[in-house]
């Protein structure tokens, strides 16, 4: 596989390799890579989390276990003031 890096990439690249952590570009793009699928896995399950939450909330207030907005506004600025005063 062939790579072109723009100016502006394989200048990244020199100052990383300047720094002395890595030994060539190969470790750089590996470095890279790596980083990116443990963000791109991290960002899954964030997803996931968040999507799971989302319908366990819709469902709890389907049940009518819910609180109306102007509640939970005025729990949640008691929580930060109590949190300001600790």
């Amino acid at each position: 596989m062939s790579i072109t890096f723009s100016p502006e990439q394989e200048q990244i690249i020199q100052v990383l390799l300047a720094t002395g952590q890595f030994n060539n570009v190969d470790e750089v793009i590996q470095t890279a890579l790596h980083l990116l699928a443990e963000e791109t896995l991290s960002q899954q399950v964030w997803l996931e989390e968040t999507r799971t939450k989302i319908d366990e909330g819709i469902a709890s207030l389907e049940k009518g276990e819910g609180i109306d907005g102007e509640t939970f506004v005025n729990q949640l600025l008691t929580q930060l003031k109590q949190a300001k005063e600790a």
